[in-house]
């Protein structure tokens, strides 16, 4: 053995000691890095990749039937609210149209009959008191001629009887008061006859006065039944429009030109894609320091990890996917084995971050909550006092068809 060989042999042990002591510090650093990340940030995020994009999809459906004649929406394509998607054939709505504003024009001359009707009775009843006055004067005064014509006679009777006077002139006499009680009873035939009228015109005014009292010609009861009438047959007409109730992009097309509908067949769907949310599936153990508010990042494997998303939570579902499944997990026997439940967040996500990069119905996504404020609530206790979704555009069809009622009813009114 050479003396070079003699001096490296101690060496060795020295090498290996140096070799243990950089593998340990090595374990010791790499203990030390995860003790302070989870120290400083592993210990306040909890987070899962069983999170998937969720959504509204809106259906759109007729509310009427008919034949489809017209398309204006397809796959992928996007829309506005109250866009035009689908037009029915709307012939016979147009002609049930046509006959309700008939009936309307008719009740509102009709209505306007029974009001002047009513109106007219009421110089007829002045007139027959006038008559019952004039006839009633006439009786006193053959009351009194009457009286004069009884004196008359009794005085020539009482003459003839002492001879003072004619036989011719008590005939006379007698033709005179015969006549004056004639007269007398004409006057009051006469008198009586002006108050049957009277009666007869005050239950003729009160018969019209029921048809038109305490209403006008607009709120009359006829006029409001043609008009709920022409109300419906409006609507049935603008029904035959399918439009979209909301925002969005078009998906599910199912609907074919010549194809005869019926009320509430799904002929699309709109899926708003500025409106969508997270469900993130975290386990049960995972869930304990969560609360609503917390702020969550997000990333997905759309955009890759270069693209961070930031939401909020919004809740807590109240039960597990297995509690709410059709079959609900029912295990009787002794071969039970525990498994960790997944219960479903609601995350909501930044509507500008959207915008920038939209995201789709059932995509994946990685959540990160961070649970360093735990001040928030486990449960929501309040309810929204806003909706959760609105549209406006039925509602346009009901003013369209009052401003229709209200142009009839001004067009067939009286002119002055």
């Amino acid at each position: 053995m050479s003396d070079q060989d003699s001096q490296a042999t101690p060496a060795a042990p020295g090498k290996r000691r140096a070799i243990l002591l950089l593998i340990t510090g090595s374990l010791l650093a790499i203990l030390l890095a995860v003790f302070a990340w989870w120290f400083f940030a592993g210990q306040w995020r909890t987070s899962t990749d069983d999170a998937y994009v969720g959504g509204n999809i809106v259906a759109v459906m007729p509310m009427t039937g008919g034949t489809v004649i017209a398309i204006h929406g397809d796959t992928t394509q996007a829309v506005i609210e109250g866009q035009l998607l689908v037009q029915l054939d709307d012939s016979d709505a147009r002609l049930q149209l046509d006959l309700a504003e008939a009936a309307l024009a008719t009740a509102v001359r009709e209505v306007r009959g029974l009001y002047a009707t009513s109106h007219g009775n009421l110089p007829l009843l002045a007139q027959r008191h006038a008559d019952l006055a004039r006839t009633q004067a006439e009786l006193s005064s053959i009351d009194a001629t009457l009286a004069q014509a009884e004196s008359e006679y009794k005085r020539r009777v009482a003459l003839a009887q002492q001879h003072f006077v004619s036989p011719e002139n008590v005939q006379i006499a007698q033709t005179a008061r015969d006549a004056a009680r004639a007269q007398h009873a004409a006057a009051t035939s006469a008198v009586n006859a002006s108050s049957a009228a009277i009666a007869q015109a005050v239950d003729q005014a009160s018969a019209s006065s029921a048809l038109v009292d305490h209403t006008s010609l607009e709120n009359h009861p006829d006029v409001r039944s043609a008009a709920v009438r022409v109300r419906e047959a409006a609507l049935a007409l603008a029904r035959t429009r399918v439009l979209a109730p909301v925002s969005g992009q078009v998906a599910k097309r199912a609907v074919q030109i010549g194809e005869r509908v019926m009320p509430g067949a799904a002929l699309m769907a709109i899926v708003p894609l500025d409106k969508v949310w997270l469900d993130a599936n975290f386990k049960e153990t995972e869930l304990r320091n969560v609360r609503i508010g917390q702020p969550v990042k997000l990333t997905s494997d759309f955009y890759g990890d270069s693209v961070v998303f930031h939401g909020r939570v919004l809740g807590l579902a109240p039960g597990t996917g297995a509690a709410f499944a059709l079959l609900p997990a029912q295990n009787a026997t002794g071969n039970w084995v525990k498994i960790v439940q997944r219960l479903p967040v609601r995350i909501a996500l930044d509507a500008h971050e959207l915008q920038s990069n939209p995201l789709r119905i059932g995509l994946s996504m990685d959540a990160a909550i961070d649970i360093h404020d735990r001040s928030g609530a486990a449960l929501t206790t309040l309810p929204e006092p806003a909706p959760i979704a609105a549209t406006m555009v039925y509602a346009q069809d009901i003013k369209a068809a009052d401003a229709r009622v209200a142009q009839i009813i001004a067009e067939n009114l009286e002119r002055r």
